[in-house]
């Protein structure tokens, strides 16, 4: 039986209106997750809940089996969230970065400092490591934003439109990074409004608005219910939304 990387349970969130409402999604372990809905659907606002940034109303979320509500920071230590915008200290170099953040998650130095040099070859940010991260292109900003997130060696790594506003090299390194993790054995959920991209890229697709999920599987697996073999993402993305 396959292991859950994560499971949520009859999640809810309101504001001023419910922004999610009862979700229910299971990924398993070890794939590249996609989880697509128009602006508002609440795909930010579920992954803000699952890493702890955002308080569920009800629900439960399940990192790996560890009930992310009752023991957060057991289920934080294996997890790691990329927002929308990298957030950096723009004074800190690669390196300075990286130490830090290896610091905050009380890492031995010896180890960090090697995982972290491994991280800048790995990222082709070698070269820059002793460089003010504030002269960086937002690509580079990403990248190491990414080695930061990596640098405790998470099982889960949640990104927040990770591609967007980046030229298509850059686009491409940090795609072939994330597939690199799955390889490896880690889970990657990432949102995007590039459907080309999750198309390509993912194992799984999950597609939600109005905070609930409309529909979920292979892209094989969605077209076989929409019928049709040769259907695009995009025309079942607008197929299931439209109404939404």
């Amino acid at each position: 039986m396959t292991e859950s990387a994560l499971r949520i349970r009859g999640l809810a969130k309101s504001f001023d209106k419910p922004v999610i409402a009862g979700l229910d999604l299971e990924i398993a372990a070890g794939q590249l997750y996609a989880l697509l809905g128009p602006n508002g659907a609440g795909k930010t606002t579920t992954l803000r809940m699952v890493t702890g940034l955002t308080r569920p109303d009800t629900g439960s979320i399940e990192i790996f089996g560890i009930d992310a509500r009752r023991h957060p920071l057991e289920a934080k230590a294996i997890t790691a969230w990329l927002p929308d915008e990298p957030m950096l200290y723009d004074k800190l170099s690669p390196s300075e970065y990286l130490a830090f953040v290896a610091g905050l998650w009380r890492m031995d130095p010896r180890s960090a400092a090697e995982e972290a040099e491994r991280l800048l070859h790995w990222l082709d940010l070698w070269e820059e490591r002793d460089t003010r991260c504030e002269g960086f292109s937002r690509g580079m900003k990403q990248k190491v934003a990414l080695a930061g997130a990596l640098i405790h060696d998470p099982r889960l790594l949640i990104l927040d439109e990770p591609l967007t506003g980046l030229d298509a090299n850059m686009a491409r390194s940090v795609k072939d990074a994330l597939r690199a993790q799955v390889d490896a054995g880690k889970t990657v959920i990432v949102t995007t409004h590039i459907l080309e991209v999750a198309e390509r890229m993912a194992d799984r697709i999950g597609i939600i608005a109005g905070g609930k999920l409309l529909e979920e599987g292979t892209l094989e697996e969605l077209r076989g219910r929409a019928g049709s073999e040769g259907m695009t993402l995009e025309d079942i993305f607008i197929r299931l939304t439209s109404g939404a």
